[in-house]
C-alpha cells in the first residue's frame, strides 16, 4: 500500500496559535479558565484540555471570574465590550486573518456599504465577523440565497476563511450584480487556499482519501467536498478508531489529509496503525509544507489580493504577508491596482515576520533598493563608472541618484575646476566614480573628479602619442608669462619661448599673442618624462630677411617705423619684418647731436636702402637721402607742371 500525504495537512496557524497560547495559560494556573466556546472543532482536543484544567462555556454569563479565552474563530464587539466591564482576564486567541476581515467589516460598515459574508450562518467565525457590522450583515451560503439578494447602494463582500475558492467566486459574482458599487474582499484564509489545494492533487491521484477532522469542522468538510470530487472512495474520520483498515487493504494508493483543527498526535496515531509511515516521516512531511522566513531576506510569493491600500501576498509561510502602499513603490501616487493583480509571482522583502495580528509584513519597493544595493557595492568595488543624475543641491554638494539610490557629490569632487555655482548641476546626469561606500550606513559618495582627470590623462596621452618634432598643431594660448606664452594643444600646455614668439626681437610675449587666442605653432622639441613641449610660433611665418631680399634692393625707397634709438643711429623696422639701421650721419642734412633730437620711437618714415650684407643680414639706411630723392621728384613734377602751362599759353 502506497500513502501519499497532503502537503498541507493538520493545524493552520490560527488554531495552532490558539492551542499553543491556551496550553501556556494552562501550565502557569488551573483556576478558573474557560474557552468561549470549544476552542477547536476537534472533540478530542477539546477533552484533553477539559482534563488540563480548561472549561468550554457557551456564553460570557456563565463565567463569573478568573481568565477567558476567545477561540481562533473570534467573537462579535459586543462580546469584547461585555468582557471588559466584568471582572476578566482576557485571553484574545483570534486568528490574526480572522481579526483583519472585523476591521475591514467594520471599515466598510462604517462607509454606509451593506456587509454580505458568505459562509454558514451558525459557524462561530461568520457569527463573529458579523457582529462587526453591528450584526446588519447578509449571510448566504447558496447560489439561490445570492440570487434572492435585493438590490443594493453599496456592497461589500466578505467570507468565512474555510470556503472553497469556487464557491467564493460563484456567489460574489451573482452578488456582484445587485449594485453598480462593490468591493470584493477574498477572505479565504491562505493556509485554507493551500490545504484545499493540496487536498485536491492527492485525491486526484490515488484510489481512496483519508481526510482527518471533526465532523461537525467547517474545514474539514469542505476537504471532504473536494475529495469526492476527484475521488469515489472517501472516509471522514474523527480519530484512528474511525478507521475500517480491512476496507482500505484493498487500495493500492491513499491520500491522507486533515482538517485545520486536527492535531498532529491524532494524524500520527492514524499513521503509526498504518504501519507504512513513522512519526517522523509524518512530522517533516508537515514541517516540509512550511517555508521559514528570516528579517531582511527576498523570498518569492503569489499575490491573492489586491486592495485600494495593500497587496495580500502568499510566501509559503504558516500566515500571509501585507505589502502596504507606501511599501509598494517610491512613487507615492501610484496605486497597489496598477502594479499588481491576483495571481502575479513577485518578490519580496520581509520587513517584519508579524505586525501584531500575525500577519508578515513585506516591501516590494526594498526589493528593487537591495538589487540596487547589491548592483552599487559591485561597482564600487571594481571600481567601475556609473551614471548618476544630480536631483537635489545641499549644503557643501549635490545629492545624485544612482541606481535609484541617493548619492553625495562633495563640491570639490564635482570637477577638476572650481564649481561656483552648484545650481548648474541640478537635472544634469554625469558619469563618475564611487570612492566611498557603506551599506549600513545608506552611504555613497561620489567623484565627477575622477572621471574628468582620468578623461583628461587619457586626452594628454592620445596628444603625447602623436607629438612628432615638425608637426604644426593648433592650440589656445592660455597663460602669459615674461619669458614666453602656455599654449594649450589638446590638454597639454606647450610653451613657446619669446625667442621663438617673433623673428624680430620683442620685450614682452603680449606684443605678439594675447590670451584666449587660437594660433598655430610647430613642435619643436619635448620631453613625456619632464612633461614638457617646446612650440614655435615664428617657425610657421616667412623669414622677415627672406621676404626682404625678394622684394628689395639697394637704392629702393621704403617705408619703416622707429623701432629703437640709439647714440649711433636709429633701427627702422621695415614693411617686410626686418631691421636696418640709419646712421645717424644719415638721418639729415644738418647736423645731428642725437638721433632723439630729430626722432621718436614709433615715428613712420622713408628710408632709402643704401646698402645690404646677406651674409650678416644687416641694412644700411638713409633718411636724408630719400628726402632729397623726394625733394627731386618734387621739382621734376613742378617742372613738368610748368611747361605744360606754358604750352597751353603758346596755344592761345
Amino acid at each position: 500500500m502506497k500513502i501519499i500525504i497532503a502537503d498541507n495537512a493538520g493545524f493552520c496557524f490560527g488554531v495552532k496559535r490558539a492551542m499553543d497560547m491556551s496550553m501556556e495559560v494552562l501550565n502557569e494556573n488551573n483556576d478558573s479558565i474557560h474557552s468561549l466556546g470549544p476552542l477547536i472543532h476537534n472533540r478530542q482536543a477539546v477533552d484533553k484540555l477539559n482534563r488540563l484544567g480548561l472549561r468550554v462555556a457557551n456564553s460570557i454569563d456563565e463565567i463569573e471570574n478568573g481568565k477567558v479565552i476567545v477561540r481562533s474563530h473570534g467573537i462579535p464587539y459586543e462580546i469584547y465590550e461585555k468582557i471588559s466591564k466584568m471582572d476578566l482576564e482576557l485571553i484574545d486567541c483570534t486568528c490574526p486573518y480572522v481579526k483583519s476581515i472585523h476591521k475591514k467589516v467594520n471599515e466598510y460598515w462604517r462607509k454606509g456599504y451593506k456587509i454580505v459574508i458568505i459562509g454558514d450562518k451558525d459557524h462561530p467565525e461568520v457569527i463573529g465577523i458579523n457582529g462587526w457590522c453591528n450584526n446588519e450583515g447578509i449571510v448566504i451560503n447558496t447560489e439561490d440565497e445570492a440570487t434572492n439578494l435585493p438590490n443594493l447602494n453599496k456592497i461589500c463582500i466578505v467570507s468565512q476563511t474555510t470556503n472553497t475558492l469556487d464557491k467564493f467566486n460563484t456567489l460574489s459574482k451573482i452578488v456582484s450584480q445587485k449594485s453598480s458599487n462593490v468591493e470584493i474582499f477574498n477572505t479565504i484564509c491562505n493556509a485554507t487556499n493551500l490545504r484545499q489545494s493540496s487536498c485536491k492533487e492527492v485525491a486526484k491521484k490515488v484510489e481512496a482519501m483519508i481526510v482527518i477532522g471533526g465532523y461537525h469542522s467547517s474545514n474539514t468538510n469542505k476537504l471532504v467536498e473536494i475529495s469526492k470530487k476527484y475521488c469515489q472512495n472517501v472516509y471522514h474520520i474523527e480519530t484512528v478508531n474511525d478507521l475500517s483498515f480491512k476496507e482500505l487493504s484493498k487500495y493500492e494508493a491513499i491520500g491522507l489529509t486533515a482538517g485545520a483543527s486536527t492535531p498532529d498526535w491524532i494524524i500520527k496515531e492514524v499513521i503509526e496503525k498504518m504501519e507504512n509511515i513513522n512519526n517522523d516521516e509524518m512530522m517533516k512531511a508537515i514541517e516540509d509544507s512550511m517555508v521559514y522566513l528570516q528579517r531582511g531576506s527576498i523570498v518569492k510569493g503569489n499575490v491573492i489580493l489586491v486592495t485600494d491600500n495593500e497587496v495580500m501576498v502568499n510566501v509559503g509561510y504558516k500566515s500571509d504577508g501585507i505589502i502596504e502602499r507606501t511599501e509598494l513603490s517610491n512613487d507615492p501616487n501610484i496605486s497597489p491596482k496598477e502594479l499588481f493583480k491576483e495571481g502575479d509571482e513577485v518578490d519580496v522583502y520581509v520587513i517584519k515576520l508579524d505586525d501584531g495580528e500575525g500577519n508578515v509584513v513585506l516591501s516590494s519597493k526594498r526589493v528593487e533598493d537591495v538589487k540596487n544595493w547589491d548592483e552599487v557595492e559591485k561597482i564600487y568595488e571594481n571600481q567601475e563608472k556609473v551614471e548618476c543624475k544630480v536631483i537635489e543641491v545641499v549644503k557643501g554638494g549635490v545629492i545624485a541618484s544612482v541606481n535609484g539610490l541617493r548619492g553625495f557629490i562633495p563640491a570639490s569632487l564635482l570637477s577638476v575646476k572650481y564649481v561656483r555655482n552648484l545650481d548648474e548641476y541640478k537635472g544634469k546626469t554625469l558619469l563618475a566614480k564611487i570612492i566611498d561606500f557603506n551599506r549600513n550606513k545608506n552611504k555613497i559618495i561620489l567623484s565627477r573628479k575622477e572621471i574628468e582627470k582620468e578623461e583628461i590623462e587619457e586626452i594628454k596621452n592620445k596628444v603625447w602619442d602623436s607629438l612628432e618634432i615638425g608637426n604644426i598643431i593648433e592650440g589656445e594660448v592660455k597663460r602669459i608669462t615674461n619669458f614666453g606664452a602656455f599654449v594649450d594643444i589638446g590638454g597639454i600646455d606647450g610653451l613657446v619661448h619669446i625667442s621663438d614668439l617673433s623673428w624680430n626681437k620683442i620685450k614682452h610675449p603680449s606684443e605678439v599673442v594675447s590670451e584666449g587666442e587660437k594660433i598655430k605653432v610647430e613642435v619643436l622639441d619635448f620631453n613625456r618624462e619632464n612633461n614638457r613641449i617646446s612650440l614655435g610660433l615664428k617657425q610657421i611665418l616667412p623669414r622677415p630677411w627672406d621676404v626682404f631680399m625678394d622684394s628689395c634692393k639697394v637704392g629702393d625707397i621704403v617705408k619703416g617705423e622707429i623701432v629703437n634709438l640709439l647714440d649711433f643711429g636709429a633701427f627702422v623696422r621695415l614693411d617686410s619684418g626686418v631691421d636696418g639701421l640709419v646712421h645717424i650721419s644719415q638721418i639729415s642734412n644738418e647736423h645731428v647731436n642725437r638721433p632723439s633730437d630729430k626722432l621718436k620711437v614709433g615715428e613712420k618714415v622713408k628710408v632709402k636702402i643704401m646698402d645690404i650684407d646677406e651674409e650678416k643680414e644687416r641694412i644700411s639706411l638713409s633718411i636724408k637721402e630719400a628726402l632729397e630723392e623726394d625733394k627731386d621728384e618734387y621739382i621734376i613734377e613742378n617742372k613738368e607742371i610748368d611747361s605744360t602751362i606754358e604750352e597751353r599759353m603758346k596755344n592761345k
